[in-house]
């Protein structure tokens, strides 16, 4: 279900908002906030709660692995988008669940007129990385 306000969203969201995401926000076309739900480095598998204001999207990534990796979103609110280059966007809803291979260069977000949640679970693996890439244009977006 589509939330633009963003009072309505906070109700529904069911691990809050989080505090605004500053330490990637040079990836961000828009405000997203960063809620973690495990502790890096004491757990094995590092949880966020991702939220994007309406019309916030990551820059193009990568999540590099020489073996495993990647990451899995778990939609939890709102509505978004999650396109792999090359690849149709594929329409988020709460419930859906992405899993993002290691090399695959992509992009997630909110869709234009609704905030959005995620779960971004990083996968475990051996020397991952993530290589943060140019912004997905206005245009690329509007054209979803």
């Amino acid at each position: 279900m589509k939330i633009s306000n963003k009072e309505e969203f906070v109700k529904v969201s069911m691990f809050g908002i989080g505090a605004p995401n500053d330490g990637f926000a040079q990836y961000f076309s828009g405000a997203s906030f960063l809620n973690p739900l495990t502790e890096y480095g004491k757990c094995p598998v590092f949880l966020a709660n991702v939220t994007f204001e309406p019309g916030c999207r990551n820059n193009w990534h990568i999540h590099h692995a020489d073996k495993g990796g990647g990451q899995i979103l778990v939609c939890t609110a709102g509505k978004g988008w999650y396109q792999e280059w090359g690849k149709p966007a594929q329409e988020l809803n709460p419930g859906d669940v992405v899993y993002i291979a290691s090399g695959i260069k992509h992009f997630h977000g909110s869709q234009k007129d609704s905030w959005f949640s995620h779960i971004a679970v990083e996968c475990p693996g051996e020397n991952c990385s993530n290589e943060w890439l140019e912004p997905v244009t206005d245009e690329q977006y509007d054209n979803l």
